[in-house]
């Protein structure tokens, strides 16, 4: 099959997040059965442009990445030269996946697909919930909707979600899609020489950050850190490390907020990490902590279940029926005494907590490795095209 992925903004412009691995992950994953993938995306990154060729194939494990210039309109990552490449080259392929909506690239894409009959497969990447949209740009939202979305969601040949919660969160929105499939993200743990590296050089006592839990995402209203940081007084003998981008400069009120909450003194903000230092950062922790006001899945989650650390999320979190289910840590709300209590059991229980981080390892190795993902969207691309 000779597959298309269109998504705004790529590596290395990681600081948008977990959907830019995941695409990544599912498209060299894909590679690896045999697959021509192509990946069509901008050059965007923050305020500036990743250093990358444009208009030419970039190779990233067997994935062919072109990335395009943004034009006019760069919040919405709108590219002409994307959108010309796309009605150029599009039925060449056999089915496009589009990453994201509310951004121009979908409608470039949604409708490039439309007019050469390609079949496409839309993936909303967490965006298409109520709550998001009331609460940020609503009436844009809602119109952008009305324009587009309803159309796009209703031509694609199937909504591709990542957990049950985000596929509920979709049908709430009273649109009208043909088919939706749970297909979640994967993950590729450190390998065996890494993750021996990262433990050898955990043991080595930091007392700037040991004995933390961490909190590592984007630094965003919707992440609820500020509900972790008025947990925090009630944990003791813990600090926190929070690792990662700033996003709109969320990070002076969170830093504010922990001196109002009087534990300014154990909140460390150590930025954006990746690579070795990230799983260093994991592998150090008591436990890892995402306590979100909505979240599609939780890749940070599923990094810290495969390196067996015990994690503590919110009900609002995607993969939180997963972590309940396997007992690798703790489902939540986000009241500040309750996110506080399930912190502190985990801290005062080690022996539950190796347990907790034990069934995390084996839940990732069983279920979310990216050769099963992969197999699992092949099938999906294989039963769009045997629709008429």
């Amino acid at each position: 099959m000779r597959i298309l992925h269109i998504i705004p903004h790529y590596y290395p412009a990681v600081r948008y997040g977990g959907p830019i691995r995941s695409v990544q992950g599912l498209a060299a994953a894909t590679v690896a059965l045999g697959h021509d993938v192509h990946v069509y995306t901008s050059n965007v990154d923050g305020v500036g442009v990743s250093d990358v060729p444009t208009l030419v194939p970039v190779d990233l494990d067997g994935v062919k990445v072109w990335y395009f210039p943004s034009g006019r309109g760069r919040r919405i990552f709108r590219s002409p030269e994307l959108g010309h490449a796309l009605y150029q080259t599009i039925s060449s392929f056999d089915i496009v996946h589009i990453h994201y909506v509310w951004v121009w690239t979908t409608i470039q894409a949604a409708a490039a697909a439309r007019r050469h009959s390609v079949p496409y497969v839309l993936a909303p990447r967490g965006m298409l919930v109520e709550d998001l949209i009331r609460q940020r740009s609503s009436l844009a939202k809602r119109a952008w909707l009305t324009l587009f979305g309803r159309r796009d969601v209703a031509n694609a040949a199937a909504i591709h979600v990542t957990s049950d919660a985000e596929a509920a969160a979709l049908h709430a929105l009273g649109l009208s899609p043909r088919r939706v499939v749970v297909i979640p993200n994967g993950i590729d743990p450190p390998n065996a020489a890494c993750e021996a590296l990262v433990r050898r050089e955990s043991n080595i006592s930091d007392g700037a950050l040991a004995p933390y839990i961490l909190f590592l995402g984007r630094i965003s209203w919707k992440k609820g850190l500020d509900r972790l940081l008025r947990a925090l007084p009630a944990v003791n003998g813990v600090n926190l490390v929070v690792a990662g981008y700033d996003e709109h400069g969320y990070q002076a009120a969170m830093e504010r907020l922990a001196v109002d909450c009087g534990v300014g003194d154990q909140v460390r903000f150590v930025g954006p990490v990746e690579g070795a230092e990230k799983w260093r950062l994991i592998c150090q922790a008591r436990c890892l902590v995402l306590p979100s006001y909505n979240e599609n899945f939780g890749m940070v989650v599923l990094e810290a279940m495969a390196i067996g650390v015990p994690v503590v999320v919110t009900s609002e979190v995607g993969l939180s029926d997963v972590v309940a289910r396997a007992e690798c840590g703790i489902v939540t709300n986000g009241n500040p005494d309750a996110l506080a209590e399930a912190l502190s059991y985990i801290i005062r229980n080690p022996a539950k907590a190796h347990s907790m981080g034990a069934a995390g390892r084996r839940v990732v190795r069983e279920r979310f490795s990216w050769q099963a993902v992969a197999q699992e969207a092949v099938s999906l691309y294989e039963q769009c095209l045997n629709k008429p």
